[in-house]
């Protein structure tokens, strides 16, 4: 393991002008520490967390308070997870997951530690018990998600009022006039998680605007609660001929489901998602989708709370506009394709 004093002998520097260049503790000047930085980065040098804590009042720890929570998708989640994880790092910063669904407990538990410097906060409620904790926390957070009443807190994320009516904007330039949404699991729902409300409010708003007629059902993560889903939207929606999906565990099934029902995508009937690009492009028909930007919303949620621990300020909302990406599953509505 390399030591403070192999990188002193490197730079050619007493291993205490390392501590000081490293840890911003005395004024070094910038020829010395950018060759104190030189060595560290060819040898491989990390400080031990300890000693940067004790140097700097930090723990160089953030927090990641994602509680997984039942009809939650996971390989989503993860994505999100990597993406904080691979943006903190370039921060020179650690991130401790969090993952019971203790609530404002568990926020408690760990900001009245020194464990963590700040907190990211996912699966974000509409209306959240965790915000006013919050609010009157000493350290800073962000939120990946909107709670209905965002005030005085940072919040980031797709726009995904805005998905949903993209999605529905997309099926209605294809003159289709009877379209669903296939959205998530409902115990989602009943929980007020505020991506799946939105998404519900984004199509909504933009069937009604369109004249189309539109219906939402809830669906389960299985292939049995996918088919069941589908047997029940062609019963009640016979002229259906659009559906968007905001199910990841759903979507494949569904478009299975939907063909062993004799209907085929695109021909008889056109998919969207909202969804990885991973998932969409891979399926056995493509499928027309908006992105979930999670490398980004990581990324960026990052370096919001850099800035805070840097003392800046920061905007309170940053919404991320949807880009559909159009792939074969959907196509121009025919006329009385059934």
């Amino acid at each position: 393991m390399v030591k403070i004093t192999d990188v002193a002998r490197h730079a050619g520097v007493s291993p205490s002008t390392v501590s000081y260049a490293l840890s911003g503790k005395r004024p070094i000047s910038e020829e010395t520490r950018r060759r104190v930085e030189d060595s560290a980065r060819a040898l491989g040098y990390r400080p031990h967390a300890g000693a940067r804590a004790l140097a700097s009042s930090r723990s160089n720890v953030l927090a990641l308070v994602v509680p997984l929570r039942t009809g939650i998708h996971v390989p989503v989640v993860m994505q999100f997870a990597v993406s904080v994880v691979t943006a903190a790092r370039d921060h020179d910063h650690d991130v401790l997951l969090v993952t019971q669904e203790e609530g404002e407990e568990g926020l408690r538990r760990v900001a009245d530690t020194a464990l963590v410097d700040a907190l990211i906060v996912m699966d974000v409620q509409l209306h959240d018990p965790r915000l006013p904790l919050l609010r009157t926390l000493d350290r800073p957070s962000v939120m990946i998600g909107f709670p209905l009443e965002a005030e005085g807190l940072t919040c980031i994320d797709l726009d995904f009022r805005a998905a949903g009516e993209r999605c529905v904007e997309h099926l209605a330039q294809l003159g289709h006039r009877v379209v669903a949404l296939v959205g998530s699991p409902p115990e989602v729902y009943v929980r007020g998680t505020a991506f799946a409300q939105r998404v519900v409010q984004g199509f909504t708003a933009a069937a009604d605007r369109a004249g189309i007629a539109s219906a939402v059902h809830p669906c389960g993560t299985t292939p049995a609660e996918a088919r069941r889903v589908a047997e029940r939207l062609l019963s009640e929606q016979p002229a259906l001929t659009g559906v968007v999906v905001h199910n990841e565990a759903a979507l494949e099934p569904l478009v299975d489901a939907f063909e062993e029902l004799g209907l085929r995508v695109p021909g008889d009937l056109s998919v969207t998602a909202i969804c990885p690009d991973g998932l969409a492009s891979a399926l056995r028909v493509p499928v027309t989708s908006v992105a979930l930007p999670s490398a980004e919303v990581g990324e960026r949620a990052v370096g919001l709370l850099m800035r805070k621990l840097g003392g800046e300020a920061v905007p309170e909302a940053t919404l991320l506009p949807p880009t559909l990406t159009r792939r074969a599953s959907t196509a121009p509505r025919t006329v009385d394709p059934r």
